[in-house]
């Protein structure tokens, strides 16, 4: 094992792949049998349908989910200690294994970075999962722009074509009304510039159609929320199908069935079903499966992906992207409704260095050095900012769920500040602990992982969600405001509100899960409020139909669908021996 404080990530992760073992010997490890492998180098896919049909009838694991606090733009660390937590897992002898979701190229060539954890907690291999894994990002994009082409192409020619020649070659007229088109283009960067556009501009008859659109980031597409509910291809196929891609000029809508798209973008999707298998740098087995952000999208692996990894290990850990107020309450919501799965046990990842900024501590900015505050020890400030740590323990404990409260130490931090955590989470009955998971690997999570497993063990109480799928819209946005973020009320603008109204008055929008869009860096619309914030309302502009997801979203402050590029991104390290073909500069 190498000491992250003098190695670097890369060198941690290229020292593990150097013994990681064979695929096939992870397959006899796993159980499972020759075909039920799909050869794609060291990340192989697992072929979902043969190995959910042959065990069936096999009792699931415990089921583990991995959520934080509201996190600085640094992050919280929750990738890491779930890898952690799957590490030390395994250092008890469990068998042990996990879902996590694959990064997008957004931030991993932006600010942010890869998601494949950190120090000796670590996803393998490093490079291949930064960098398109198996293709199913690129197989989304591809089959949402089809969609986007088969909707232009068809306004084109309904344009040009009177309704005798469009009946001679088969093609019912739909008459899409152009400003009312839902869908867009996607990429998986962050192209702030074509956050608005004008495409069609050439002119000429027979050169698409003249419309304002936009691109959104891939990750945000419809296509990557309904991969990570699909609970098998049927289940894809016909989601797909029911997409609302524009509205005609009679208000009624126009789907990919209508464009006779759908069956073509399953085609460009059939693969993406099936996780794909990583590594912990402790050569644990890791799935991943499925992309999608937690502030514009659902923020989980998928259903499929915890399906089949509650089937091969008695230990399955996924996490939940960002805070409880975003991530855990799709999660609790939404995953669990959807699934019908219900977890054990919820960790509630904090870093001494957030609790501080909750406590009021200086900004923490991505680039540039830490304030001398969050290097030295200040309890005042780490005691005022655990009003936000309990605050998303809370929203655990609504769901009925058990949280565990680990705290991610890093090596500067002390031990009265670890203590002080200890004892808050003490008085007030919240089971906490500590793990250095990112420096010693499985046996700094020793602690956490023990801890794991006793509240596994103990009775599984009934998941309590917090509103019925009866309940009409406005006041799920309400409840969800009020109980989740802390908010007095909800603000709903004049667009917001007569979509509501036609959703609410709609019986076919009656089980549509709500799926919010917020910013994940304060409870609140803002993301510049820290801590725990009162006295404001919860402003709604806008609500996203995804007809084929079944999602209805509201959408909270002034969120973009597609990030922006920073001014210091990491594609500018970002480089390839052209003499070994090695990548450098990804992490």
């Amino acid at each position: 094992m190498l000491d992250p404080t003098v190695f670097k990530d890369w060198q941690i992760a290229e020292d593990a792949e150097k013994s990681l073992p064979s695929v096939e010997v992870f397959r006899e490890k796993m159980g499972l049998l020759p075909d039920e492998i799909i050869p794609y180098g060291r990340t192989p896919k697992l072929d979902f349908i043969k190995i959910m049909d042959r065990l069936k009838d096999r009792p699931d694991g415990k089921y583990i989910e991995v959520t934080a606090i509201t996190p600085t733009p640094l992050g919280e660390g929750k990738s890491t200690t779930s890898l952690g937590l799957i590490e030390g897992l395994g250092k008890l002898g469990k068998n042990v294994g996990g879902c996590l979701r694959q990064p997008s190229g957004g931030p991993t060539m932006n600010v942010k970075g890869t998601a494949a954890g950190g120090g000796n907690a670590l996803l393998i291999p490093m490079t291949e999962f930064s960098l398109g894994l198996t293709g199913d990002i690129n197989d989304i994009m591809n089959a949402h722009n089809l969609g986007m082409v088969a909707l232009n192409a068809r306004m084109q020619h309904e344009r040009n074509y009177d309704d005798e020649r469009l009946a001679k070659i088969g093609i019912p007229r739909l008459d899409v009304d152009p400003d009312r088109v839902e869908w867009n283009w996607v990429l998986d960067f962050c192209a702030q510039s074509l956050r608005k556009i004008r495409i069609g501009l050439a002119g000429g008859k027979m050169d698409g159609f003249e419309m304002d659109s936009k691109a959104n980031i891939a990750v945000s597409s419809e296509l990557m929320a309904i991969l990570s509910v699909a609970r098998d291809l049927r289940d894809l196929r016909e989601r797909i199908g029911r997409i609302v891609l524009a509205y005609d000029k009679q208000g009624k809508p126009v789907t990919t069935e209508d464009l006779e798209v759908a069956g073509a973008m399953t085609a460009w999707m059939r693969n993406t079903i099936n996780p794909t298998l990583c590594y912990t740098v402790e050569h644990q087995p890791c799935l991943v499966h499925a992309g999608p952000f937690a502030n514009i999208a659902i923020g989980q692996s998928s259903i499929i992906g915890d399906r089949l990894a509650l089937k091969l290990f008695d230990y399955h850990v996924t996490e939940s992207g960002f805070g409880a107020d975003i991530g855990f309450e799709k999660f609790w919501n939404v995953k669990c409704r959807l699934s019908g799965l219900k977890p054990h046990v919820s960790v509630v990842v904090a870093t001494v260095r957030a609790l501080k900024m909750h406590g009021g501590g200086p900004e923490v900015r991505p680039g540039k050095p830490l304030p001398e505050e969050y290097q030295q020890e200040n309890l005042e400030l780490l005691e005022k900012g655990c009003a936000n740590l309990f605050h998303h323990v809370d929203n655990v404990l609504k769901s009925g769920i058990k949280p565990v409260v680990c705290i991610n130490k890093f090596y500067t931090d002390t031990e009265a500040e670890v203590a002080l955590i200890r004892r808050l989470c003490a008085e007030r009955g919240v089971r906490c602990a500590l793990s250095e998971h990112w420096q010693y690997g499985g046996e700094g999570a020793l602690e956490l992982a023990q801890a794991v497993v006793d509240a596994c063990e103990e009775p599984q109480d009934e998941i309590r969600y917090l509103y019925e799928l009866d309940t009409p819209l406005r006041q799920r946005v309400e409840l969800i405001a009020k109980e989740v973020y802390g908010a007095d009320g909800v603000d709903w603008e004049p667009l917001a509100l007569e979509k509501a109204d036609r959703f609410e008055n709609d019986p076919k929008y009656a089980d549509y899960c709500t799926m919010m869009v917020k910013t994940h860096l304060s409870l609140s619309h803002d993301p510049n409020v820290k801590g725990v914030p009162t006295g404001w309302r919860l402003p709604i502009r806008d609500i996203l139909e995804y007809g084929g997801a079944r999602f209805l979203c509201p959408m909270a402050g002034s969120i973009s669908m597609m990030p922006g590029t920073g001014s210091n991104p990491a594609y500018r390290r970002v480089d390839v021996d052209v003499e070994t073909g090695k990548v450098s500069g990804l992490f």
